[in-house]
């Protein structure tokens, strides 16, 4: 097939045509490349239309929205307009949270319906969701009876469940069919899922008694019953199951597949593995980007609306500050007398605030994969960080204690600094296992609030533990 470049323009003189850099080729194509980035740019600005259809047509979905997330806004709005009838709807699925709302905003509720209708049922409650009520429900309104009634219900599940996570394409059998039954079955239908792993055996009721692998069913002879092949041992789904939950069971169990089942137990729908994998990424995202007060959607947002969501963390930071400078203003006397104090104080603060981070971080994602919970390991946790958190202070208050003494030409002064950094570096490891803990405890996100939590400790007993003692050991 001749490449992107072998193609003529027909609305463009030779002159004009845009000159191309040599792009990588097709079968090596992994994601959009910087040669692609700029033949896509030149195809643009010359509104060479065939050229920019041709350049996208060989990529995935993906790829084709990573594209679109590279382009600069003017371009990427000049490409939708270009491209929107020919993009294909999974690619509007993959697309980052901000710029789907962008892409859906040009679109039409029988576009949109169009493009529901050639989703998964899982990507289609996704994109439904973030639709405003009335466009919603126009497009729901397009919709064939039996597919609406689907994603309505998958709508009536809490967010981030796996009633919203299932796909309710999945393939069901009755429990006393055959292999050769299945076979003929699945060969005959017309309504199979795209991709699937797993053959749900069901009873009468509806409810899954076992599951039997694809690959095994394909082994297996003809006149071999589905029972005599199936594993009875499920993993069974509730359908208002959180989404953190079911990774973990995929994670814990090797799972490919999982039947979701309603509150009567009837299988309803089918969570696998790839959708899993993408609750992974997004629930490690959301817990970084939440450690430091940024959304998911921080890099594609309109400037207002960054500014806006960034502000409501800088005024927590804001609060902490101004607590610690109270703390601080109860020692002007002893910093009067002892200017060098205002000089080290803050290396006492930073170092509990950073050990009590790495603290932090080991314990949030311990409670993230179950390797500890609120009721086990908790001790031994405490316990180890304790220790690690005495064994650092020991070394880094020999240190700085010692440069303390030199550099002010005060002995007392490196001893206050050396005991203000053990008593604050023993808080963070304790602050930093605690905190967590009994935010989970009580329901909250351990990776949302406590940073702010521990860094406001940790500033005002540093401060506190150094001026302190210097008030009582050097006045």
């Amino acid at each position: 097939m001749a490449g992107p470049e072998e193609r003529p323009n027909p609305e463009a003189g030779e002159a004009d045509k845009p000159t191309l850099v040599e792009t990588v080729d097709e079968e090596e194509l992994y994601g959009p490349s910087e040669e692609l980035l700029e033949n896509i740019n030149a195809a643009l600005s010359a509104s060479d239309i065939p050229l920019v259809e041709s350049l996208i047509e060989p990529l995935h979905p993906a790829d084709v929205a990573d594209l679109i997330e590279h382009l600069e806004p003017e371009q990427r709005k000049l490409f939708l307009d270009i491209t929107r009838h020919a993009l294909e709807p999974e690619t509007i699925s993959h697309l980052d949270e901000a710029l789907r709302e962008e892409v859906v905003e040009q679109m039409a509720p029988s576009e949109l319906a169009e493009v529901v209708t050639e989703l998964d049922t899982d990507d289609a409650v996704d994109l439904l969701e973030d639709l405003d009520e009335a466009t919603q429900q126009r497009v729901l309104d397009s919709l064939p009876a039996e597919e609406r009634a689907f994603l309505q219900q998958g709508l009536t599940y809490p967010e981030d469940s796996a009633g919203r996570l299932m796909q309710r394409e999945l393939v069901a059998i009755a429990a006393h069919w055959t292999v050769g039954e299945t076979v003929d079955y699945l060969r005959a239908a017309k309504d199979l899922p795209d991709d699937f792993y797993d053959l749900f055996i069901l009873d009468p009721g509806g409810k899954p008694v076992g599951s039997v692998p694809l690959s095994r069913a394909m082994r297996s002879r003809r006149g071999t019953r589905l029972t005599d092949i199936m594993d009875e041992e499920l993993r069974l789904v509730p359908a208002d199951m959180d989404q953190e939950a079911v990774a973990y069971l995929f994670r814990q169990y090797a799972l490919v597949s999982a039947p979701v089942v309603d509150t009567q137990g009837r299988l309803i729908g089918v969570i696998t593995v790839d959708d899993v994998v993408r609750v992974i990424d997004e629930e490690a995202e959301e817990d970084l980007l939440n450690i430091v007060g940024v959304s998911d959607t921080d890099f594609h947002a309109p400037a207002y609306k960054t500014a806006y969501l960034r502000v409501r963390w800088l005024v927590v930071t804001l609060v902490n500050t101004l607590i610690a400078s109270f703390v601080i203003s109860r020692f002007e006397g002893t910093i009067g007398h002892y200017p060098a104090l205002a000089v080290l104080m803050p290396i006492t603060a930073a170092m509990g605030g950073n050990a009590g981070v790495q603290v932090i971080t080991v314990t949030v994602r311990a409670l993230a994969t179950r390797d500890i919970t609120p009721n086990s390991n908790v001790m031994r946790l405490i316990g180890k960080e304790l220790a690690v958190g005495f064994m650092n202070a020991i070394i880094f208050a020999a240190i700085l204690g010692t440069l303390g003494g030199i550099w002010f030409g005060h002995a007392a002064l490196g001893f206050v600094l050396g005991g203000a950094m053990i008593f604050n570096m023993v808080w963070a490891g304790f602050a930093g296992t605690m905190i967590p803990l009994v935010m989970d405890r009580i329901g909250l996100d351990p990776a949302t609030g406590a940073g702010p939590f521990l860094t406001t400790t940790t500033d005002c007993l540093g401060f506190f533990a150094f001026l302190g003692l210097a008030t009582l050991f050097l006045t």
